[in-house]
């Protein structure tokens, strides 16, 4: 029983090593091809998440595995992010946050989105918003019962544009000051309309 006991916490203990790794490799791997562009090696990656390159084979056999493991990543992130803001029910003004955290989390990851381009997979930032609508549509309503956006919004509209303006910011390299001035023209255009 005594072996069994400590053979399962090794089992464990060890499950418990790969998963930190791989959120190492994960983390090294965003910080890497945002310094250094999509085309930094594998075995810079390893070196700043020190760990073994073997290490790093282990959890992604390639680097198109690699790459798309990071957007993942920061996908799951972002809806970690809306998660939290749709549980805040007292925060009338999330959709706001929500819209920055896209563009954020687009203009973050440019380097390996384009590179995944180059291997034919293509990233659309307006589709992979479209799968959050439910949130957003959450967000939307308490904006709105908050008087904070125009009533007449509806969260297709929203994400369209949101989409759009990320798409382009990460196309195009854009600046964080222009970044934050496109995020203030929105916030604008979806404002409440003043009453006649």
């Amino acid at each position: 029983m005594d072996r069994l006991g400590s053979e399962a916490e090794r089992t464990q203990a060890g499950r418990a090593d790969a998963r930190r790794n791989r959120i190492r490799i994960l983390e090294a791997a965003r910080e890497v091809f945002a310094e250094h562009g999509a085309s930094a090696s594998t075995e810079a990656v390893a070196a700043r998440a020190e760990v073994a390159i073997g290490t790093v084979f282990l959890h992604f056999p390639t680097k198109p595995d690699l790459l798309s493991a990071v957007v993942m990543d920061a996908w799951d992130q972002l809806v970690a992010r809306v998660d939290g803001l749709v549980d805040n029910s007292s925060d009338d003004t999330a959709l706001f946050a929500f819209c920055t955290s896209a563009m954020a989390s687009s203009t973050e990851n440019r380097a390996v989105f384009a590179k995944l381009a180059e291997t034919g997979t293509r990233v659309h930032v307006g589709d992979a918003l479209s799968r959050l609508r439910p949130r957003v549509e959450v967000l939307l309503q308490r904006a709105q019962a908050a008087g904070a956006v125009r009533d007449d919004l509806l969260s297709e509209e929203l994400v369209a544009l949101l989409g759009a303006l990320c798409q382009e910011a990460m196309a195009n390299d854009w600046s964080e000051p222009l970044r934050r001035r496109a995020l203030t023209i929105l916030f604008e255009g979806i404002g409440p309309v003043a009453k006649s």
